[in-house]
């Protein structure tokens, strides 16, 4: 049976990937920070598994609890849009979108990339459009903009140092999804972006190593 890792399950894409991979036989592990999070996972059938992204003690607890695992699929989901104006950002504002975003996965990819390697499985993580900057044509949620650019290059050295390893790792735009976060005037529901992206991983071969990808696989700009 594959075992996939759901990092950021408890809403939205997320739920959705778990979900799905669940339901496709899948032994899924998924974190969440809230109990009835964790207990919502646990009765689709997955492995809850409690993860604050941006507490150290937390992410090293995680570490602990996937000590001699292998994962065939893994997705970094987690992430904060910040605040919804571009006025000037506060300390806290930047300090929680940088935690969330980039330090959070600084953290979190190296100890979970060796683990997919192990099976040259795939690692997917859920960045955006807006952190285009060669696509950029936009000035607005700079904050938001610059944590996915950054964490775009994150992932692009995780590609980098375990890609030779076995693993493939990409980043993802998942398309203007109808979550909390993209609202319901968005153009896809949950449920298609996550069918994209998970045939689009799936499909990755080797040479996709470091690539920046719409869900249904069209290259998008650094």
């Amino acid at each position: 049976m594959p075992t996939a890792l759901i990092i950021g399950a408890s809403r939205g894409i997320g739920h959705e990937l778990a979900r799905q991979y669940r339901a496709d036989g899948w032994r899924v592990i998924a974190t969440a920070r809230k109990q009835a999070d964790l207990d919502e996972l646990a009765r689709l059938g997955a492995e809850p598994v409690e993860l604050d992204v941006t507490r150290l003690e937390s992410v090293a607890a995680l570490g602990w609890k996937l000590d001699g695992e292998s994962i065939d699929a893994a997705w970094l989901v987690a992430g904060l849009y910040g605040p919804r104006d571009d006025g000037f950002p506060t300390q806290e504002d930047f300090d929680a979108v940088m935690h969330t975003n980039v330090l959070a996965a600084m953290r979190l990819l190296p100890m979970v990339a060796p683990l997919v390697a192990a099976r040259r499985g795939k690692l997917g993580v859920l960045s955006s459009r807006m952190g285009s900057i060669g696509g950029r044509s936009h000035p607005n949620a700079s904050l938001y903009r610059a944590s996915k650019a950054a964490l775009n290059s994150v992932l692009r050295d995780t590609a980098l140092a375990f890609g030779p390893a076995g693993a493939t790792c990409i980043a993802f735009h998942p398309g203007w999804v109808q979550t909390d976060m993209g609202g319901s005037a968005a153009d896809i529901p949950a449920g298609q972006s996550v069918r994209d992206l998970r045939a689009t991983l799936a499909q990755a071969q080797p040479d996709a190593n470091g690539a920046f990808l719409n869900h249904d696989g069209a290259p998008i700009p650094w």
